[in-house]
């Protein structure tokens, strides 16, 4: 099942079974846009799983933050990533970094864990293991604040890439 006709159709349980995966580790997101059917086209079936994330409050928000995996972090190393953050993050080569690279990906995954308390996303298609590097030195003089928003929007591209890939645009 990967066309929209066919989740608008869908059990509440076989939607969530599909889409459950489209925001990291957070099902729930899919649970509460079920009801919400039938979509018109996959960019309202999007905005409807960002309104709920919204709609969630600051908990649940940094819930869903603290979810994601650090890039090229220790649960890539071990490959404990799930099969779309894996695909991500080789994509934009975080499997290729020297060990330099790997160096200083872990020092800014703990600056900005020391900073924020809670990991760096970005959103890596288009982007390669320097430019991610760049965005991260970058972002470390945000505000808490300013961070987390920055977060979540970069968690609604991931789940708006990740929702073309699956479903269609």
């Amino acid at each position: 099942m990967s066309n929209l006709a066919d989740l608008n159709k869908a059990s509440t349980e076989q939607f969530v079974a599909v889409l459950g995966g489209i925001f990291e580790h957070s099902p729930w997101v899919a649970q509460r846009v079920a009801p919400k059917r039938p979509f018109a086209n996959v960019q309202a079936l999007h905005a409807a799983m960002v309104q709920a994330i919204e709609d969630e409050g600051l908990d649940a928000q940094l819930k869903l933050i603290r979810a994601h995996p650090e890039l090229a972090g220790k649960a890539a190393v071990r490959g404990e990533l799930t099969e779309e953050s894996t695909r991500e993050q080789s994509g934009a080569g975080l499997n290729l970094c020297s060990a330099e690279e790997f160096a200083k990906l872990h020092a800014l995954n703990d600056a900005y864990n020391a900073k924020f308390g809670f990991p760096f996303i970005v959103a890596v298609r288009g982007h390669n293991r320097h430019s991610i590097i760049a965005l991260f030195e970058q972002r470390l003089n945000n505000s808490v604040d300013d961070e987390r928003r920055e977060c979540l929007q970069q968690i609604y591209k991931i789940g708006a890439f990740r929702l073309a890939d699956l479903v269609g645009a």
